[in-house]
């Protein structure tokens, strides 16, 4: 099933995010990571690439895995250093897996201008759509790319991506839902109206989150500092309250008339599992 479809059937829809093993030998634990995450019934699964492509086979494999399970995959794919033959040779081998979805994404910038045939999301798009009946995906920054000179700078540069032939966006993670609802509202002003998913990162590890925020310039509210701070001494404490904080954010999405959320749930059932459970009643 085509995401798309999913976004708009009308229903609250929890999706979530796995990145693959870069070991052949993890496979196998990673086969049991889906399918628990599989059993919570989430709307659809993301699959990461890895930089550079670098679990190419793996995020295939785990992708069709995900399928035969009877959820929808979407497969990221990034464009650093790619050309049209090994992006052609990508999309293949997911039609193969029948894949009908793929977040499209530049990647990380590598050191020099070794960038490839693309040198944006926008190229790889546009590419895919000539390819093959693929659903498109691509990345929303709610406070701005790190690389744009400004949030407007940033909107501008989105409409690239839909020009290409994106279908629905995904957002980066974000920890203050305001931030969201004033994006929201600047892509409406900016005539972009494909729906937006809110990308929801549960904290389970105060060093990791704070690493993840100064690579992609999350800010963290006050609120949410303290909590990291009050309990990064206390794994399980720090746990549950992420569980919380997540949960929180999610319904006050719903509320706001945000249906579809994006969980990215760095490969950790329990997590998706303890959100999902908060969520039961009002997920029916």
């Amino acid at each position: 099933m085509k995401i798309i479809e999913i976004l708009a059937n009308g229903k609250l829809n929890i999706s979530c995010e796995l990145f693959p093993p870069k070991q052949g030998s993890e496979l196998e634990n990673m086969r049991q990571i889906v399918a628990e995450i599989a059993g919570l019934a989430p709307s659809y699964m993301s699959v990461t690439y890895g930089a550079g492509g670098n679990t190419v086979g793996t995020s295939v494999e785990v992708a069709e895995t995900i399928e035969s399970l009877g959820i929808p995959s979407l497969a990221h794919l990034t464009c650093v250093g790619a050309d049209d033959q090994s992006i052609t040779r990508v999309l293949q081998k997911l039609q193969v897996a029948k894949v009908q979805n793929i977040l499209a994404l530049r990647g990380d910038l590598p050191d020099g201008d070794a960038l490839g045939t693309f040198r944006h999301a926008s190229d790889l798009a546009c590419f895919i759509k000539k390819q093959g009946n693929f659903c498109l995906g691509g990345a929303a920054y709610p406070e701005g790319h790190p690389e744009s000179g400004s949030l407007n700078e940033d909107i501008e540069n989105l409409k690239y991506k839909l020009d290409a032939g994106v279908d629905f966006l995904v957002t980066q993670m974000f920890f203050d839902n305001t931030i969201l609802y004033n994006y929201s509202m600047r892509l409406m002003q900016a005539g972009i109206n494909v729906p937006l998913v809110p990308g929801i990162m549960p904290v389970t590890n105060a060093l990791q989150i704070k690493r993840i925020c100064a690579l992609s310039g999350t800010k963290l509210p006050v609120n949410f500092s303290r909590m990291v701070e009050k309990f990064q001494q206390k794994p399980a404490a720090l746990k549950q309250a992420g569980i919380a904080y997540a949960t929180d954010q999610i319904i006050d999405l719903f509320v706001n008339g945000f249906h579809n959320v994006h969980i990215y749930t760095m490969n950790k059932p329990d997590i998706v599992g303890g959100i999902m459970k908060n969520l039961s009643e009002i997920l029916g």
